[in-house]
This record gives structure tokens, sequence and C-alpha cells, in this order.
């Protein structure tokens, strides 16, 4: 240590503490350089008195600079018997226990910076993790019946080889093989999922690795893709251990104001969010710094709040956000800019929202209008048509039945145009009926969800009767989704299928045995990619195939069906292999994609295209509107079913070849519809629905609500989730939650007919229900 000692020497400092005890620099005792020492410079020894003040101060600027920032002040103060010490440092560090921190900048805050991310989940706040409730999907069945399911689907030895695991695993633990595995003591059930710990090998004097370590090291070791993508099923999102799911480091989430870090400020609603910061104060030199800060904060807020999206939590994941959603926190964005002179163009802001919000939005709207710019909607609500300063009704028809402006200008200019369908649905001309009589429904013949508690669920049970046309209502963020798509809809799926899919929390789920099978019908795309078309999604063009096969031109040529397909060699074109387009990759530009030269577009070979039936080749089959399609095949009774239910749901304008990539989410919902209808109804079904009414015209939501109304009338069960008046009027029963969004919601507010919720004095949606049909709230 003589390094040291002649530096403190060559500074000018005539004393040194060594571990705790002061000597003279001249007069040092014998250290042994193999130990651990404490080594401190005495800067200077004071006795306190006013006059010192000037002194102290040089003193501490020594000691600061000498040691980087870091001083001990050791003083006897009158009645102590002992010297102490006080640690004082001029960095973001906790002098006792270490712990330092950087200077405070945005950046630590972002977890998707790698300054301020948890190095646990990357600043993901989640880890995919082995879930013991995936590993063992049917709790009632023993571990002899094959209750781990990750440990019988492995291969004929990998299974012998776990059977002998679960019996060795019996007899150390004394363990029937028989007993339910929901009724093995949870020690157990530790011990079999997660091995033993040193504790647990003492006590039953015995050891086991455990369901999940080893599942954790093949994951890690295999190189088999197989067996990853079979493990991968039994991996589920699980909340970050180190971090809780707040994404960011301890450093972070230690700094506060008004006693809530980061993490907590933005788990709060927007609206609680925006009561939070209104209710902030500073004072002094703090309120100067946060004067602009609180500003920009407060008012984005408010731009939220005003577009209905009060209820989001902060830190909600875009990936959770419907469309509506997404589009209206860009439109606040845009408000909050302020702009002049800018032409906004909005496709359906008002997917998602309840009647109750949809005058926030529409005052939005207006309030961008109103500052100088222009405002283009294209919408179906009634409320935003009625709300416009002008408007261009587009038709007369669909598809290639549109395409005229039929009418432009005012309400009032609308309203008297005999032409326009939208203007007789708004002036009463025409108008979805309210049922004259209603199905019957039976509450003890229903499928019950009990103790419902995921996201904002108020551990509520629900009763959706069978046979029946239900509809989940509700303000946006009641629940809604979260009861029927997300708990529901995936607790059948793993009662009837055995699906992987992880149900919201719940308790039980009561009734499946009256059930065969669950369909969700959303608007996500029929296909990726321009090969599927409602032709090939509906089956209908098995169909015309086989029927081209039995030409007498492709018998004489040995054509069999497969040759009719433009995703089979043989019959397709080869140069852009059956697509009938190429895709051209542009550097530096989007892909361009253009008509295949060979086949111009026909997607098949000129001998598949000698083969025709009524004087049409399979190609322009595909090219035929499924108008035209429908009477060209009237004699062919299977065909025409098919057909017939996509005309039903108003899809005759479009072609059978349309590719899947061009649909909307409302015409690809459509077919999914279609595809239902056309198969031989068990009456045994649950379809479920999320707004189907999205992207859809009244002619078009009373075309919908018929087929819906088909589907119940076979004994089926239609839930939808949806906001849309004409549509909860019409249906047999009625599921009301709320009362608000977020946290102020996930209660069942009302439930039961139409009428029954129209009469209820604190239902949202039986206050907008009521001029609808005509009755009055009951108190």
């Amino acid at each position: 240590h003589k390094d040291i000692f002649q530096r403190i020497k060559r500074e000018g400092f005539v004393r040194v503490r060594i571990n705790g005890e002061i000597y003279d620099i001249n007069n040092l005792p014998e250290l042994d350089k193999k130990a651990r020492h404490t080594i401190e410079a005495v800067v200077d020894r004071l006795i306190v008195k006013p006059a010192i003040r000037p002194r102290l101060a040089d003193s501490i600027e020594t000691a600061l600079r000498l040691s980087d920032g870091l001083l001990y002040v050791t003083h006897e103060f009158p009645g102590e018997t002992a010297w102490s010490d006080d640690v004082f440092s001029e960095k973001y560090a906790c002098p006792d226990c270490g712990v330092s921190l950087a200077e405070l900048e945005p950046r630590i805050f972002s977890f998707n910076s790698p300054y301020g991310a948890c190095p646990t989940c990357g600043g993901l706040g989640i880890i995919l993790e082995f879930d013991p409730e995936l590993l063992v999907p049917d709790p009632p069945l023993s571990l002899a019946a094959g209750a781990i399911d990750a440990w019988r689907r492995g291969g004929k030895r990998m299974n012998i080889f776990y059977n002998k695991l679960l019996k060795e695993f019996c007899n150390r633990f004394a363990v029937s093989a028989d007993t339910p595995f929901k009724d093995l003591p949870a020690d157990i059930q530790r011990l079999l999922m997660y091995g033993t710990t040193t504790d647990d090998t003492a006590k039953y004097n015995a050891e086991f690795e455990g369901i999940i370590p080893n599942l954790q090291r093949r994951w890690e070791k295999t190189d088999s893709e197989y067996v990853k993508a079979r493990l991968h099923a039994y991996l589920s999102e699980q909340r970050c251990r180190k971090c809780k799911g707040s994404r960011l480091l301890p450093e972070a989430l230690s700094v506060r104001i008004a006693y809530k870090n980061i993490y907590e400020v933005v788990q709060m609603t927007i609206d609680e969010s925006q009561r939070f910061f209104e209710d902030l104060a500073f004072a002094g030199e703090a309120a100067h710094i946060a004067e602009q800060i609180l500003k920009e904060i407060k008012q984005r807020l408010r731009f939220l709040v005003d577009v209905g999206l009060g209820y989001l939590t902060l830190d909600r994941p875009s990936a959770t956000l419907s469309g509506g959603e997404a589009q209206r926190i860009r439109l606040a964005t845009q408000v909050g800019s302020g702009l002049v002179g800018v032409c906004y163009v909005l496709d359906e802001p008002t997917i998602g929202l309840h009647s109750r919000d949809n005058e926030k939005l529409i005052r939005t709207l207006r309030h961008l209008a109103d500052i100088g710019n222009s405002v283009i909607v294209v919408e179906h609500d009634e409320d935003a048509i009625r709300a416009a300063d002008y408007i261009i009704d587009v038709g007369p028809g669909p598809g290639a039945h549109g395409g005229e402006i039929i009418a432009h200008g005012t309400l009032e200019q609308l309203l008297r145009n005999p032409k326009s369908i939208t203007a007789k649905y708004l002036n009463g001309t025409c108008a979805i009926p309210v049922p004259t009589r209603r199905r019957s429904v039976e509450l003890t013949r229903c499928i019950e969800l009990t103790g419902c508690r995921e996201h904002n669920l108020k551990n509520i049970s629900a009763k959706f009767p069978l046979g029946a046309f239900i509809c989940v209502t509700g303000v946006s963020g009641s629940g809604k989704s979260t009861l029927v798509s997300q708990t529901l809809l995936n607790a059948l799926k793993r009662r009837l299928y055995n699906s992987k899919d992880k149900p919201g929390l719940h308790d039980e789920l009561r009734g499946t045995e009256q059930l065969d099978k669950v369909i969700e019908i959303d608007q996500s795309p029929i296909g990726r990619t321009p090969r599927s078309n409602p032709a090939t999604y509906t089956g209908v063009f098995d169909l015309i195939r086989q029927l081209y096969a039995r030409t007498r031109e492709a018998k004489i040529r040995g054509y069999s069906i497969g040759r009719f397909s433009f995703n089979v060699k043989g019959g397709r074109c080869e140069a852009c292999q059956g697509q009938g387009v190429k895709r051209i990759e542009m550097h530096f530009l989007p892909d361009v994609f253009v008509a295949c030269e060979q086949c111009h577009g026909t997607r098949y070979n000129r001998e598949t295209l000698e083969v025709r039936y009524k004087g049409k080749n399979i190609a322009d089959v595909l090219d035929m509107r499924i108008e035209e399609a429908c009477q060209f095949f009237g004699s062919f009774a299977k065909i025409k079913q098919l057909l017939r239910a996509l005309m039903d749901v108003g899809l005759g304008y479009m072609q059978l070849g349309q590719p899947s990539t061009t649909l909307s989410g409302g015409e690809a919902q459509r077919v999914k519809l279609a595809a239902e209808l056309g198969k031989t109804a068990t009456g045994h079904t649950i379809y479920i629905l999320d707004e189907p009414t999205t992207g859809l015209h009244f002619a078009d939501i009373q075309n919908l609500l018929s087929v819906l109304n088909r589907l119940a009338d076979m004994g089926n069960t239609v839930i939808v989730i949806e906001h849309n008046l004409d549509v909860i009027k019409t249906v047999d029963w009625i599921l009301d939650l709320g009362p608000e969004g977020g946290e102020n919601g996930g209660r069942i507010v009302a439930e039961g007919t139409p009428e029954q919720i129209a009469e209820h004095p604190n239902s949202y949606t039986g206050a907008f229900l009521r001029p609808k049909l005509h009755v009055t709230a009951t108190g």
C-alpha cells in the first residue's frame, strides 16, 4: 500500500485513518499486503464554531476532489461517548449501500432504451415460460391417465421414458398415480412441476428434476425444429419476475412524483391520469420547470378523452387496440398538433364506439373543421352522417352496380333525393324492423361462466342462453371483448378442442355438453396471399373443378380435378405459378405487381383453358360475379347452395376469384358467414362475432341480420358484441356491461330482452335503445 500513502503525503496530508484508527503519515503500522484494508486521508480537524465556515468549505472541496465525490465527516458531539461517521456524496449514489445512478435523463425512463429497459425481459415486461395450465390442460385426469400433456406426445420411446419418471415420482413421494391431478396436495403439485429444493430433498429424502426444469432444459439444448415447435405450444407469456411487468430498471422506478413512480402513473386510465396531473402542484423553481411540461401533458390527455378513449390505460399495448381505437389515437395526435389548412381523411372513426361516446368524437371532428381544416369521413353511422356539412352518397348498389354519385349536398338535400338508399333509411322510408316475436329464452339451458376476473371484469358470472340471438353491449372499455372473445371463446375452444389458447381468468365453464363446436367469425383476412378467394374459402371451387373434370373434353384429354387448380403443377401457368401476377422487387420502392405476360392474368396454361362448360373456361368462371355464377350453375344444387349463401350475405357483386388481399374486413367476415351457411347445420353450434356491422351500410346490416337469424333459427346460438342499435333492438337477449369503461366497468348492469334493457334506469345502452323501441325507463 506504499503508493497510496505516498500519494496522500504528496498531497500535503499528515494524518491517515487505517481500519478506523488514526495514524501520523510518518509513523505507519505494518500492513499485510494480502489483506483488505480501509485507508482514508484526514483532510482537516475542526472545532465547530461560526468562524470556521470558510475553512470548512475549502476542506470539503479538497476532500471531494481527492476522493472523486465521496467524504466522511467524523464527529463527537457533547454527550456522545464515541466518534461516529456521516457519509456524503456529490453524485447520484447511496454512500451506504453503494448503489449509484447516472444523471437523470428521459432515456432512463424509456423501456425502448437499453439505459432504462429491464435486462431480464429486454423492456417487454413479459417472458416466455412453460405454463402449468398448458402442461396440465385437463386437471381432472390422473397422472396414469395422461394428465401431463407435454409428457405424452413425444413419441413412443419418450412416452415410455416419461411414464417411468412418473412412476418413480409416485413411489418416492407416496403419491397414487390414479389420483386426479386437481386432487393432489398443493405441495406435491409444486414438486411435480418445479422439482425439489434442498429443503424438499431433506424432508422427503428424495430428489426430482420437475416437469418445467426438464422441458426448459430440452428447449434450450435441442436443435430439432420439430421438438422446438412442439414445446412452444406449452409456452405462454408470463410477467417478468425481475421488473414485475414494469419493463424498467429499479433505478427508474425509484424516482417518484407525488409518491408515484412512472410505472404507477402509466397504469392509470387516461381519465385517472388526467385527474392526477390536474392535481399536481409544485412550488418555487420546480413549478417553473414543470409549467410547460404539465401544460403539454394535460393537453394531450384532454384530446384522448375528447375522442372517447378515457377508459384506456396509458400502458395499453398497441397490438391489443381495435382498429377504431388506434384511429382515434392518431386523430387525437392530429388535434394536438394544432395544424390548419390540412385535409384529414378518416375511414369509419366510429368503429367500436358506443352511442354515448359518438358525440365526443363528432365534437372533435367539428373542432378540426372549425379551426380551418377539411375533414372527409367515410362513414355509415347515422349520427355522423347527420352531423356532416356536406354529404356525398355513392351507389346505387355495391361492386359493379355502384360507382356512381347518387346524391351530394346538405343533409336536407340528401333526404329529399328519391334515388338514395341512404336517404330512405334516414328519412324513415326504409327501416330495420323490430321483431314482432322473439325467440323464447330459457336460462336453465345456457352456457355459464362463473368468477370472470380478467382485466377489469369484477368477478362476474354470465349466462348465455342456448338457441338464441344474444348481444353483449356496453360503453367502450366496459369489458365486452374480455368476457366474450378472451374468456368465453378460449374456454370453449379449450373444452371442445383441447386448444392451447389460454382463456381469461375465471372459475368454471358450465353447459358445454350441449354444444358440438364453437366458431369465431371475425374480420381477419380469409387468406394472406392472392391465391385465396371467396370460391376457394367457401369450398365451391372444389365442386366447380369437379364439374369441369367431368366435361367431355376433360375426359378425352384425361384431365383430373387437379388440372383445374391454380395451386398445382400441370394446369396452372408456370410463368406466374398460378398467381396471375408477378411481383417485381423495386429497390428503395414498394414492390410492384404486374399481370403475367404468359397467361395475361388467367392463372392457367392454354391447354387447361381450352376445356369449356357452356362456353366458359375455368378462368372465365373465376372472373364471374357471384350473382352471375349463381345463375350459370343453377342446375347444380350443391354449387347453387354455396353461391346462394354468398348472395344472402350481400356479396353478389363480388367476383368468385377476387383475391382475399383486396377484401375489406366486413367482406371477409361475410364470406366466413356464407361458408358457415353453406354447411349442414347441427343446431348445436355457438357463433361468436365481434362488431360484425363494421363497414356495413343500413341495407347491408339488414342482410346480415337475416343471415344471423337464420343461424339462430336452426337451433344454433349466436353471440355478437355490438354497439349498433339496429342490431341490438332485434336480438333475443342482451347482456349489458358497464356502467363505465376501464376500472369503472366490468360489471353486469342489466340483462334481459331489449325491452327490459330499455326500461332499465342505469343502462346507457337502454337510454339510447328507448327511442328505437318506443318505451320509457322505470325507476
